[in-house]
Formats: C-alpha cells, sequence, structure tokens
C-alpha cells in the first residue's frame, strides 16, 4: 500500500527537498501552500503522515493543526523557522507528534517521518487486532488503558489520546511506582538516541492531564516528582 504524505509549507524550496527525499523512499508526496491548501487535501484524499510548517502565510500551521486534531489523530511533524523552545511548545500543544527546526537535515526528517509512520502502523494493528501487546490492560481506579484496543477510560467515559501521548502514558502505568526522567521518556517513546528538550515531553504530559484528570493542576494519576520526572501510583 502506497503511503500518503502531505507537506504544508509556503517555501517552495523546502517543499522540493522534502518532496525528493521522501520519493526517493517510495512515498507519494502532496503539496501544500498554506493550512488552507492543506485542509482541502484532506477533504478529498485520505493522507498516512503531515508535515506542517508554522509560520505560513493565510493559515498558519498551528491554527491548521488545531483543526486537524479536532477530526483525526493522523500523525503530524511540525517544522518551524525558529528553534526557541516557544513555538515547540505552542506545536505540541496543539496536538503534534513531532518537531523539527529549520534548517534540518532532511534525512533526519525522513527518519522522524518513518518512526512516526512504524508509530502508527502498530497503533492501527492493535485496534485491528492483528497483534497482541504483552502488557494488556492497566488500570489505575478509574483510569483503564487498553492495549489491545488502544483505547483508554476514565470512569467508563472514553478519553481521545495520540500516538504518542497513549505511549507516554502506557509506559508510566506499565510501570506503576517507578520515577522516570524526561530524558527516559523520551528514549523509551521516541526510540531515538537523541535527546532535544524537556519541553516535548512536559508539554505531552500537560496535555495527557488535560484529557484524563478532573484537575490538571492536582493530578490524581501522573505524579511529579520534584526534580526527578513522573510517575503513577
Amino acid at each position: 500500500m502506497t503511503i500518503r504524505i502531505l507537506v504544508s509549507d509556503d517555501d517552495l524550496e523546502i517543499r522540493d527537498v522534502i518532496r525528493i527525499y521522501l520519493q526517493n523512499e517510495g512515498f507519494c508526496v502532496y503539496e501544500a501552500e498554506d493550512g488552507i491548501q492543506a485542509l482541502e487535501w484532506l477533504s478529498k484524499e485520505t493522507m498516512d503522515l503531515i508535515i506542517l510548517d508554522i509560520m505560513m502565510p493565510n493559515m498558519d500551521g498551528i491554527k491548521t493543526c488545531f483543526q486537524i486534531r479536532a477530526m483525526s489523530n493522523i500523525p503530524i511533524i511540525m517544522l518551524s523557522a525558529k528553534g526557541e523552545d516557544i513555538d515547540k511548545i505552542m506545536g505540541l500543544t496543539t496536538g503534534a507528534d513531532d518537531y523539527v527546526a529549520k534548517p534540518f537535515n532532511p534525512l533526519e526528517l525522513v527518519a522522524r517521518v518513518k518512526a512516526q509512520l512504524r508509530r502508527q502502523s502498530f497503533t492501527d494493528a492493535l485496534q485491528a487486532g492483528k497483534v497482541a501487546p504483552a502488557d494488556g490492560i492497566f488500570e489505575v481506579d478509574d483510569l483503564i488503558i487498553d492495549t489491545n484496543r488502544h483505547l483508554v477510560t476514565v470512569s467508563g467515559k472514553g478519553v481521545s489520546l495520540t500516538p504518542i501521548e497513549f505511549a507516554i502514558l502506557k509506559l508510566l502505568a506499565g510501570r506503576r511506582g517507578q520515577v522516570f526522567n524526561v530524558e527516559q521518556i523520551y528514549r523509551n517513546v521516541w526510540k531515538e538516541d537523541k535527546f532535544l528538550s524537556d519541553n516535548t515531553v512536559m508539554v505531552h504530559v500537560r496535555n495527557i492531564r488535560e484529557k484524563i484528570e478532573d484537575n490538571p493542576r492536582e493530578p490524581r494519576y501522573i505524579k511529579t516528582v520534584w526534580g526527578v520526572g513522573y510517575k503513577i501510583d
């Protein structure tokens, strides 16, 4: 099956570079100049992954990501010409799965794309019942994590998590009582040796808390061990 990837960036040269490298890997690439065009493509075609530039005219990547997340959990990688953490935080808060700062190495971007596709493929296989993970079902009070069906419920109500959010929650719930620092969480979930920033993990944890906690400022499930990391008791 052909993998379809949508690349949304207002810079034609950058789109050309990304397209060439992705096509060399056998991917089918669609292009958009801004968020409006990206959403138009998504209304017509089924995509497997989206690469979104943050700074675009008409509709930027942040607003576009918000709209996509309202209807889909498709993997999203954000691009930005700025390397400041605020851009990363903004991108990940909207529901993006990964972030790459410009200028970037095209080979690194391709590796990030493949990592997200592998993660999504495994998620789809779980939902289809084609694979059975060893971890099974985790219960933490009213929080239930069903890895067989990739489902999370709190007090019987379903919670929609992105693949990255689900992987973090599964990691913590699978080793209850163990404290993971942000670097350990990153290496376990992203499966990469290169650790980029504490904020990447922190923003995802905050997003999970917003979805599963009654009061995210006083979490019942994911506890912060100050100066160390996170755990689920």
